[in-house]
């Protein structure tokens, strides 16, 4: 009877040992899962530095990054090949400038311009030509444009509204120092060009 009973009590004591040391390995591959998780989690998050204050950088979706780098693409290339002051070394070096972002089309563009007189003709005048940019429409499976913006041509003796509106494709090309967004204008054309009001 007594060793009846002591057989019973160490079985149960076996049974709550080993009960004991499974809920103890549970919890504790549950704990180092939620340490790996949570480590991993914070690796992929950034922080900056301002002063000794950190903040976290969101990442940004890359098809969201892409289309306002896009966008701010067209619009930039189009500063620069339609603000033009009546000084020719600047016309050249905004002109360059628009070059780097666009394919051949922009050069012919560029060159049938220069034979019609176009940038004589503003140097000669005194004028001064701006664009506002009115609206960028961007289809980005397809990775075509169309800008549509207003030019105002200040002369001495008259002001001139144009709409303008242009078209064309974007690709994906190396960045450099000329070409920061890493895009190229290809298939550029002019689809509208005409007086507003004087």
């Amino acid at each position: 009877m007594l060793i009846e009973s002591l057989a019973q009590k160490t079985k149960l004591a076996m049974m709550t040992v080993w009960a004991v040391v499974g809920g103890c390995a549970l919890i504790c591959g549950f704990t180092v899962w939620c340490c790996v998780s949570l480590v991993n989690k914070e690796r992929q998050q950034i922080y900056v530095l301002d002063g000794d204050i950190p903040f976290l950088a969101e990442r940004a979706k890359l098809e969201a990054n892409f289309i306002m780098e896009a966008e701010a693409h067209i619009q930039l290339f189009h500063q620069y090949f339609f603000n033009l002051p009546p000084d020719n070394d600047y016309i050249k070096w905004t002109l360059g400038k628009a070059m780097y972002m666009a394919d051949g089309t922009a050069l012919k563009q560029k060159q049938a311009m220069d034979e019609n007189g176009f940038y004589s003709d503003i140097i000669s005048s005194s004028a001064v030509c701006t664009i506002m940019c009115d609206s960028i429409n961007f289809d980005e499976h397809e990775r075509k444009f169309t800008y549509y913006g207003t030019q105002l041509i200040k002369r001495r003796t008259r002001d001139l509204k144009r709409s303008i509106v242009t078209t064309g494709n974007i690709e994906n090309v190396p960045r450099t120092r000329n070409n920061p967004h890493g895009l190229l204008i290809t298939n550029w054309r002019t689809i509208e060009n005409k007086d507003l009001d004087y």
